[in-house]
């Protein structure tokens, strides 16, 4: 088995540092007793978690923040499944124009995006809505799914298919038992990513949120222009233990190898 170098640890060491430094520096400053943003903090309070408490608005916010993930992530991923079958399996004219077309979200400049929806839901009168909202968050995290998706159809045996096919298995008796768990780790994997890009989108979501729709991400960049107290950080510092969580849910439930590498990986 081939190891790997000093110099590609040395390497591995620095970029991890690199990562995760400005999260430390997040949660040392969320723990500070001043009113102030410091670094290193010069005792240890939980004042600014406390803050978060008395500012409602905050929890709301959140609380969108967090449906609208799911919502939008669970939207995306019923149209992102069958478009991927079809274009991982299907030769037919148009196929990579199909492809190019759902991934263009990712290519497109976010504040283009979010006038271009702020314009068509204007015309819907559906601006500010949650519904607008939601499928305004489902275009934008489709890539994501799609192509996690694309990527465990490309590498589907389809031998099993044929089989239960062969055995008298309906269509629909095959993706159920069949296709769909074998592509599970790219829709579940898809769904985590696709939930936290939405959780932190801002670009796009300042253009169209409503004062009843306000998103977290938003809400922390309005507060963010008013003032520069702590509480910024210790939200922060919540919602990184939040995903943290949800990494080690993902894990215990699945388990992020299978999740990241494939079935194959143990």
């Amino acid at each position: 088995m081939r190891h790997n170098g000093l110099f590609a640890k040395a390497f591995s060491v620095l970029f991890a540092t690199f990562m995760l430094a400005p999260l430390v520096v997040v949660i040392g400053v969320s723990f500070t007793p001043e009113g102030f943003l410091e670094f290193p903090p010069s005792g240890l309070s939980l004042r600014w978690f406390r803050a978060i408490l008395d500012n409602p608005d905050f929890i709301e916010a959140a609380w969108i923040s967090l449906q609208l993930g799911v919502a939008s992530a669970t939207v995306s991923s019923i149209f992102a499944v069958p478009a991927a079958l079809a274009i991982g399996r299907g030769r037919f004219p148009g196929r990579d124009v199909l492809q190019a077309f759902f991934l263009s979200p990712l290519t497109v400049p976010t504040v283009v995006l979010g006038i271009a929806f702020l314009r068509f839901l204007s015309f819907l009168n559906a601006n500010g809505t949650f519904v607008g909202l939601m499928l305004c968050h489902a275009i934008i995290i489709m890539p994501f799914i799609l192509r996690l998706v694309l990527a465990s159809v490309t590498g589907l045996d389809r031998s099993q298919e044929q089989a239960a096919v062969s055995l008298g298995a309906s269509d629909w008796t095959v993706f159920r038992r069949v296709t769909l768990p074998a592509i599970m780790p790219g829709v579940i994997g898809g769904w985590v990513l696709a939930f936290i890009t939405s959780f932190d989108e801002l670009t796009v979501t300042v253009f169209i949120v409503s004062p009843t729709t306000t998103t977290l991400p938003v809400r922390l960049f309005s507060h963010i222009t008013q003032t520069t107290d702590p509480l910024v950080a210790s939200i922060s510092t919540v919602a990184i233990l939040f995903t943290v969580g949800l990494m080690f849910l993902v894990d215990r439930i699945y388990g992020l190898d299978r999740l990241l590498i494939g079935e194959g990986a143990r």
